[in-house]
């Protein structure tokens, strides 16, 4: 594919320097240097132009909350994207000097991301697969296939019992929310940009494991994989986001880890299996 000659046809620029992105673990990942401003070319394989097709979709349900904090879709083309390319560096490179003040943009940021509504609950590409009506069916459904993998996967049958138990026992806080929303379902420190001048968000990336659910599912997820035991993040996070539940975020919390474990464990990934095994035990034991 020639990238350089790509993005003259779609945006008739001229076009200097192209550069191989890192990551792209599903797509080929291009910087384009042009006479206007530098862009990012997405190129998909044929059997994953679902996944360009969702990038798309969700890019463009996010713009009109938080438009020049996700990159722009520019041009579609067939099987290659292209985006505005968005500043900063990962806010996972970083070492800000006020973990509060940065976290209080995430939990903003995340805030204005769920105004975005969505009719019916599921797991997004340009439409919902498998759409169910209300958060307690598909929490239930969630937890159920996450079960099961771990069983098949070989987990501790004493841990896959306590997490059942304590699924059962507090699933009656799934019916406490009643609207689904967008939830980017990724936003961790990696996929946050961040301008390490003035500590000023710019943005996030990475739309691919994007879903329709309850908005603490998404809040949920950045608290076990970024702020994790950090009580500045989380007060941080709390500030900008608003009140958080504690009960429905310790639940959730669970399904991340199971579902972590699930994957690493399905891909043969062993070196975290353990401590993720740990943590579950943690949240169904406190």
């Amino acid at each position: 594919m020639d990238v350089a000659q790509l993005v003259r046809n779609a945006l008739g620029v001229e076009v200097g320097e192209t550069t191989v992105r890192t990551g792209g673990q599903l797509s080929a990942v291009h910087e384009v240097q042009t006479s206007a401003d530098p862009v990012i070319v997405k190129a998909y394989a044929p059997e994953w132009r679902w996944k360009q097709a969702k990038e798309v979709h969700v890019y463009g349900m996010l713009e009109p909350e938080v438009g020049g904090s996700v990159p722009r879709v520019l041009h579609v083309g067939d099987g290659f994207t292209i985006l505005t390319k968005l500043d900063g560096v990962p806010l996972s490179e970083l070492e800000p000097p006020d973990w509060r003040t940065t976290y209080a943009q995430l939990g903003e940021l995340l805030r204005r991301i769920h105004r975005t509504a969505q009719p019916e609950y599921g797991y997004l590409t340009d439409q919902i697969l498998d759409p169910l009506p209300d958060n307690d069916q598909y929490m239930r459904r969630q937890f159920t296939k996450k079960l099961h993998e771990f069983e098949q996967l070989g987990g501790d049958p004493k841990l896959h019992a306590k997490i059942a138990g304590y699924v059962d026992q507090h699933a009656g806080l799934f019916a406490d929310n009643t609207a689904p929303v967008l939830c980017h379902n990724d936003f961790h420190e990696g996929n946050i940009l961040v301008d390490p001048a003035t500590w000023r968000v710019n943005g996030f990336i990475d739309v691919e494991n994007a879903i329709a659910a309850d908005p603490l599912l998404d809040v949920a997820k950045t608290i076990a994989y970024s702020v994790r035991d950090n009580d500045e993040k989380l007060a941080g996070l709390t500030a900008g986001y608003g009140p958080l539940p504690a009960g429905r975020i310790a639940l959730y919390r669970l399904y991340h880890a199971l579902e972590l474990w699930d994957w690493f464990s399905s891909i043969g990934e062993a070196t975290h299996l353990d401590s993720i095994a740990r943590d579950m035990a943690g949240l169904v034991d406190g």
